[in-house]
């Protein structure tokens, strides 16, 4: 599928980031897998003595890395590549010429570094990712990983007047953390999430994106004359849903609103923006808007449906670009945009669009080499290598940046004209990062799936999905997260 990391963030997939995490959320990891996130924890070596020495701190090199120590780099090998991981180990070198980066891509992250966790001897830089994920939440809590925020902190490696953490885009800093103020974790690559559409066919019913709620159900009314359904998502996987309402909650009733729900707080699915965003879905199905037989189709037979006519809008991330490409015509004009809102009295204004991080990179607290490979993540946000990962993966990066002079593919850049259009209204629910059970068994497809096939009034979703949230709140195996 092309896919990543980033793309594959709440959704179906033989891969990346969320399928460890899936599959220990159903059952379905062996015992020997889950024996070596719990084994993390007991390694042998790599004790302080077997670090490198520090090396010279100038304004060149921040983080004073040792220039003759040897920095060891793992990188996950998926629909991003190496290419771009080995251009930026080209700079590392350069800039160190008494060095050597030991480099390799792998699929298998997990079985291939399990041995060296376990060790104490990992790499100094790990991209930690694909199917073969280790569990972030695991490598946090058994002190892991190394805190990031010297990185963070340190001149960013195109203006010394700028710290790295001010040259990222919204919401990156913030992923990396789970309690407190360490950074354990930068996300490389920038997902944008919204509601998907032909630009060429909603020039065709002569209207512009819908901005309140009446306005959606008047194009969709439009459409469905025209033979075209108004809507239409991974009916299989209704947490793709989520993309564009869980943003629409947000700009109906504010930030707070999503922070409750994240932080399983008592009664937050009753907040009154969440009850009016669920009654204005449930009206896409009730008016027949919602294309026939939608709940049984899974992400690409959505995604082809839509792509072909059958549908005008879909809720989905950037990656449908690239998993898409197959069957979006030439002149489809794809474009993305911030969800609707319902009218005028929401809380934030129409741009409120849900973005984040995605392609983890980690460097372990007992990597030999750790400012060496903090290092090389601080070249790799630099412009000129943000701009490479670009124009050679079609995707974003953190750095708050690089599409300057690159020619950007229809829904990458209107990706970009919608980050700009949001600007601080960039919201990030963390409940699919914290809980994926419940964001995808239980939410997902147990209330929104049941609702929007008609099963479930919005009220009787609302108080199944409230009683989930209070089960794994109540939960004691669960590791609980919150707002700072």
């Amino acid at each position: 599928m092309g896919s990543t990391s980033a793309e594959n963030h709440g959704r179906p997939g033989t891969g990346r980031r969320d399928l460890i995490k899936r599959s220990a959320a159903l059952g379905l990891i062996s015992a020997p897998a889950m024996g070596f996130l719990s084994a993390c924890a007991s390694s042998g070596g790599g004790g302080d003595e077997d670090k490198a020495k520090a090396g010279k701190k100038t304004a060149k090199n921040p983080l004073a890395v040792n220039d003759t120590a040897q920095m060891e780099f793992v990188l996950f090998d998926g629909g991003f590549g190496k290419e771009y991981a080995e251009d930026a180990v080209k700079i590392y070198e350069k800039n160190f010429p008494g060095t050597k980066v030991k480099f390799a891509a792998t699929q298998k992250i997990q079985s291939t570094l399990q041995p060296r966790f376990n060790q104490g001897t990992p790499p100094d830089l790990i991209d930690n990712s694909g199917a073969e994920q280790m569990d972030m939440g695991v490598l946090v809590g058994k002190n892991q990983l190394a805190d990031l925020t010297p990185l963070l902190d340190a001149p960013s490696y195109d203006d010394p007047d700028k710290k790295v953490r001010d040259t990222l885009r919204p919401g990156i800093v913030e992923m990396g953390q789970f309690d407190g103020n360490p950074v354990w974790i930068l996300y490389y690559a920038y997902t944008v999430y919204g509601v998907w559409y032909s630009q060429k066919a909603l020039d065709s019913l002569d209207e512009q994106y819908p901005e309140t709620w009446d306005q959606m159900l008047a194009v969709c009314a439009k459409a469905k004359k025209k033979g075209m359904a108004g809507w239409t998502y991974a009916g299989k996987y209704p947490y793709y849903i989520p993309f564009s309402l869980y943003p629409m909650i947000g700009k109906v009733g504010g930030r707070e609103v999503l922070d409750a729900i994240d932080n399983l707080e008592p009664n937050a699915w009753k907040h009154p923006a969440v009850k009016a965003c669920f009654e204005a879905y449930y009206e896409l199905y009730k008016k027949g808007y919602v294309l026939k037989g939608t709940p049984g189709l899974d992400h690409i037979q959505s995604q082809t449906a839509w792509a072909k006519g059958q549908a005008l809008f879909i809720p989905n991330g950037s990656w449908v670009e690239n998993e898409s490409a197959n069957v979006i015509p030439a002149d489809f004009d794809l474009a993305v945009s911030a969800p609707t809102g319902l009218d005028s009295s929401d809380k934030m204004p129409f741009g409120t669009i849900w973005a984040s991080g995605g392609e983890p990179f980690i460097v372990p607290a007992k990597a030999k080499n750790a400012p060496g490979g903090m290092e090389q993540l601080r070249i790799m946000l630099s412009e000129a290598s943000s701009k490479n990962f670009t124009a050679k993966v079609k995707s974003l990066t953190a750095y708050n940046g690089g599409t300057q002079g690159i020619t950007l593919t229809p829904g990458l850049k209107s990706g970009v004209a919608a980050l700009e259009k949001a600007g601080d209204n960039v919201v990030n629910p963390r409940i699919q990062d914290w809980y994926v059970q419940l964001q995808k068994e239980q939410i997902g497809v147990a209330g929104l799936g049941e609702m929007m096939a008609g099963r479930l009034t919005p009220a009787e979703a609302i108080s199944k999905i409230q009683g989930f949230a209070d089960a794994a709140a109540k939960d004691s195996s669960i590791k609980h997260y919150k707002h700072q």
